[in-house]
């Protein structure tokens, strides 16, 4: 894709899947996250185009036609189909308003489109074959036909198509329900696994600073029992320490010797005190903060419980509903061999109707 040709007019994120081409009916997810998916428009062909890339790859790159339409089929989900690709493309978004945004940008592109195929349309007069017909040139209502016993074929006019059609909407109806809500439990499932791996992250890393504040913990408390023994060993030093008195001095200078003695020995007393319970303090705090941590640790994990309950609520919600879209399948079977029952019971009575007519005087 050429930045000088195409330029991007609209950009956001959301997850990004594509219909299953095998099944027609199940969701592959591009990724396990967001992608950003733009919209761009090439001045040269006067064309718009959808486009997501995961890395170097295309996930997306749907043209939009003027025949196209996005459907919104939850609060955060919308799809589109893409004949060109023989596709349909669906987008999970954060948020209602960025499925709102998008949905809003998908309508402005897709009547600018029209409007640039009306414009290319303008210097050649708009023909139609059908518009040449007269009123006895009409042609025939298409006739549908169905393959019955031996090599004879049943024919059925439009006409016969009513009540079968109103048949048909009807079970159509029921299965597009079914995928609609196929569709919200599948985009309720990836969004609960996405923040269900942001959960595990967050439990490791709470697990990694717990384990840096036991050992900065341990360490405090052997500075702590050193400075203990220190101390100890310094109280019991001045106490056996014998005051070393010449024999020329006098009994007044000896006591004033003994007496700076024992204040420089009380400093480093007070000194070595005060550094304890500076190790205490942080002691304390360290404990404190070990005890908010473990807290939150077990709040993660009461969360990641409960996300794994509401998962496997949602799978159970979304086998029933594969369950109730297989029988709703079963129901248009039944339906259609019905239909086409009654279509031979109709062909029998007119062939009857038309010897009945043939052989009247």
């Amino acid at each position: 894709m050429s930045t000088a040709r195409e330029q991007p007019i609209f950009s956001t994120r959301a997850h990004v899947f594509q219909i299953d081409p095998a099944t027609k009916r199940n969701w592959i997810p591009a990724g396990k996250h967001a992608l950003t998916v733009s919209y761009f428009y090439d001045a040269t062909r006067n064309v718009y185009r959808i486009i997501s890339l995961g890395g170097a790859k295309a996930i997306i790159n749907s043209t939009v036609t003027p025949n196209m339409t996005f459907t919104k089929t939850s609060q955060k989900f919308g799809q589109w189909a893409d004949s060109r690709a023989n596709t349909v493309y669906g987008l999970g978004f954060a948020s209602e308003q960025h499925l709102t945004q998008f949905a809003e940008k998908f309508q402005e592109v897709k009547e600018a489109a029209r409007l640039a195929r009306e414009k290319s349309q303008d210097g050649g007069e708009l023909t139609s074959p059908a518009l040449g017909l007269t009123a006895h040139q009409v042609p025939p209502s298409p006739l549908v036909s169905a393959n019955g016993p031996g090599d004879e074929k049943l024919f059925r006019s439009q006409s016969a198509d009513v009540p079968g059609s109103a048949e048909r909407e009807r079970l159509k109806k029921m299965l597009s329900e079914g995928s609609v809500g196929e569709v919200q439990w599948e985009a309720e499932f990836f969004a609960l696994q996405d923040s269900n791996s942001k959960l595990a992250g967050a439990l490791r890393e709470a697990n990694a600073a717990a384990a840096q504040w036991r050992q900065q913990l341990e360490a405090q408390r052997a500075e702590a029992e050193r400075l203990r023994q220190r101390v100890a060993e310094l109280e019991a030093q001045a106490a056996a320490e014998p005051p070393s008195v010449s024999e020329k001095e006098g009994p007044g200078q000896s006591l004033e010797q003994l007496e700076a003695l024992v204040q420089t020995k009380d400093q480093e007393i007070q000194t070595l005190k005060s550094q304890t319970g500076g190790l205490r303090e942080a002691q304390d705090t360290a404990a404190a903060e070990r005890e908010e941590t473990q807290q939150k640790v077990q709040d993660l994990e009461t969360r990641n419980v409960e996300l794994e309950h509401q998962l496997r609520a949602m799978e159970c919600n979304l086998e029933e509903a594969r369950v109730e879209r297989e029988r709703a399948r079963a129901e248009v079977g039944r339906a259609a061999q019905l239909l086409d029952v009654r279509l031979f019971e109709l062909s029998e009575l007119r062939e009857g109707l038309a010897r009945l007519a043939e052989g009247a005087p």
